[in-house]
């Protein structure tokens, strides 16, 4: 099967307490590009909803316990912001409105066809969230960080926290040429030109600096 534009890395969180359904849907969804995950029930999904990546929750509107609606109010309440498409029979219209109202993205009728699951997959993932212009750039300090060694980033632990390189050689049993010699590597690799560049890095990063 061809994999769908775009969706790679896609996630999509599949919530129905039908097994068969969550079976082919795993297996269609996964072949068309997607990264699946199913859950049995609403309830097993909000335990975890809260820690997951960003991605659509294609829940199925009927199921015991609690519905598609509720599952789309409790996330609500929690302020967790993940697009919602529900799955729906034909005498449910009315509350696969009220999802809607509620929130959900889409909702799609039973029986289903496989191109309508994908165009209301589209319809929630368009929504995903854009990083901003400072996200991406702390992510690419991030990148930078990535790139140092484990004795380079004890070397820019002490530089950020303001120790000259005596005290950093004497806090990790190096001499102080060998310090020097990581310093130079992690001005390079961070792409500062001065301490005072490589502690905004820092700050930016997220890396304490007291």
């Amino acid at each position: 099967m061809t994999t769908a534009a775009g969706t790679e890395h896609a996630k999509i969180y599949i919530v129905d307490d039908d097994d068969s359904v969550r079976d082919s849907l795993e297996v269609f969804l996964g072949a068309s590009g997607y990264d699946v995950r199913s859950f049995a029930s609403p309830r097993d999904f909000l335990a975890v909803a809260g820690t997951i990546e960003f991605g659509c929750v294609l829940v199925d509107l009927q199921m015991p316990g609690m519905d598609g609606l509720e599952l789309k109010n409790r996330l609500n309440q929690r302020n967790i912001d993940l697009p919602v498409v529900v799955v729906t029979g034909h005498g449910d219209v009315a509350t696969a409105v009220a999802a809607m109202r509620a929130g959900a993205k889409d909702f799609i009728e039973k029986p289903f066809t496989d191109e309508a699951i994908l165009a209301g997959i589209r319809i929630g993932l368009a929504d995903r969230p854009k990083p901003s212009a400072v996200d991406q750039a702390k992510q690419a300090i991030l990148d930078r960080l990535k790139n140092l060694s484990p004795r380079e980033r004890e070397v820019l632990d002490g530089m950020v926290a303001g120790h000259p390189n005596k005290v950093i050689a004497y806090n990790l049993s190096l001499s102080p040429r060998t310090v020097e010699i990581h310093r130079a590597r992690v001005m390079d690799k961070m792409q500062a030109r001065s301490l005072s560049e490589l502690v905004r890095l820092a700050i930016a990063a997220g890396i304490a600096t007291a």
